[in-house]
């Protein structure tokens, strides 16, 4: 029963980190096309608040849950899809690290990218969104 317990709340964290995967680079769209000082000011206070309040403890539940259900099958240690599971959710931290560093140009007034850059940045998570379901699910090696 415990099992269950924390396989759902890592659900539960991930669907919220991803949201927040999802959500903040849109913003950076949207931030890079502002031009007025009062919505760049806008912009940065939505970010910090979506990185800090949000995006980062839903990582940090996310990890935390998902070390939490592999310690109590650590045989899954030994099959293939976790180990490109694993491969793609350190990937996935990184990008979120991007998303950070960004973050802190874009308050800085230090954007050089242009929206269109941050729509591609967006897709991103997507991909390896539907890898991880792939993996998890179907397990294919």
């Amino acid at each position: 029963m415990l099992f269950l317990w924390i396989k759902a709340l890592h659900i539960v964290s991930v669907v919220c980190w991803f949201a927040g995967l999802f959500y903040l680079p849109r913003l950076f769209v949207y931030h890079a096309q502002s031009q007025d000082s009062i919505s760049q000011e806008r912009f940065v206070l939505m970010e910090r608040k979506l990185y800090r309040g949000i995006m980062l403890p839903a990582m940090i539940a996310s990890l935390v849950f998902g070390l939490w259900l592999l310690s109590l099958t650590p045989g899954f240690m030994s099959q293939g899809w976790m180990h490109a599971k694993l491969t793609l959710v350190v990937l996935l931290i990184g990008y979120h690290h991007m998303c950070g560093a960004q973050l802190k140009r874009f308050a800085r007034g230090e954007n050089n990218r242009s929206h269109v850059f941050y729509r591609w940045f967006n897709e991103v998570p997507v991909l390896v969104l539907l890898a991880v379901v792939i993996l998890v699910v179907v397990k294919p090696f």
